[in-house]
């Protein structure tokens, strides 16, 4: 499946194409938009390669959307793009995305980012969230205030409704979500899950957490070295899963620091 992307050059003219080529991949329920302040970060010294994974964005969706699957996309899009080596930087669904390029062909990953995420099977932590936007009644719906004080009987947290109405998009009369709600839905269960656990990364990887976050515990330590054995961790204190968009200036310094 050729996925949607966006392209930032190198701003940066001497370096033309001997710069290092990054792919930044989105997490559950987002876009490529939601980590462009860190395209803009690392696009004067890098091609930056902003990515709609399947079933989100403007990319063509599918029924299934398994992490092997999301990983053969992934390079296809490469091959696509006549780009043989390249570093990933991924955020959550993302970064077990990135996580699963580095695993399954290693030799084409030169470095690694994962924001947030875990190496491992997780139980349900969106079974709220899925109720809430199942029950929408997009009759009803107007405008985003009015999407906004549907979700608020169901989510609690303004900063998850503001994130998900990101991605609400007026169709013709009516609104909508440029994610597949239905397929998100069907497919959860292998979002959650980790197929990739008996290979090896052995190239400098940074995960990034948020401390306020319970997505990457101590007892996650050991998977995380077994599988990479080059990683470093780094913590933004006071800060939850979307530490990218709650912490932005911090979590870009810390990642364009790896890159340097």
């Amino acid at each position: 499946m050729l996925l949607n992307y966006q392209i930032k050059q190198a701003s940066d003219v001497d370096l033309e194409n001997k710069a290092e080529i990054i792919f930044i991949i989105h997490g559950l329920f987002g876009s490529l938009s939601n980590l462009s302040t860190l395209a803009k970060e690392l696009h004067e010294n890098y091609h930056v390669v902003l990515i709609d994974v399947r079933n989100h964005g403007r990319s063509p969706q599918s029924e299934t959307m398994s992490y092997p699957e999301m990983v053969a996309d992934i390079f296809e899009l490469a091959d696509h793009l006549e780009i043989e080596q390249f570093s990933v930087v991924g955020h959550s669904m993302g970064g077990k995305i990135a996580m699963g390029c580095a695993l399954t062909n290693p030799e084409r990953i030169k470095r690694l980012v994962v924001a947030d995420i875990a190496p491992v099977d997780y139980p349900d932590k969106h079974s709220e969230v899925f109720n809430g936007l199942l029950l929408l009644d997009f009759k009803k719906i107007k405008n985003r205030l009015q999407a906004n004080e549907q979700l608020s009987r169901y989510i609690e947290s303004p900063d998850v409704r503001q994130f998900l109405l990101k991605s609400l998009q007026k169709k013709g009369d009516n609104f909508a979500f440029l994610f597949n709600l239905i397929a998100l839905a069907n497919n959860y269960i292998h979002v959650r899950g980790w197929p990739f656990s008996n290979k090896i990364f052995n190239q400098p990887t940074l995960f990034i957490k948020g401390g306020n976050s319970d997505y990457i515990l101590p007892e996650h330590q050991n998977t995380i070295t077994t599988q990479f054995p080059m990683a470093q961790a780094k913590i933004i204190a006071n800060t939850g899963h979307w530490l990218h968009a709650e912490k932005a200036k911090t979590f870009n310094r810390l990642v364009t620091d790896f890159f340097k």
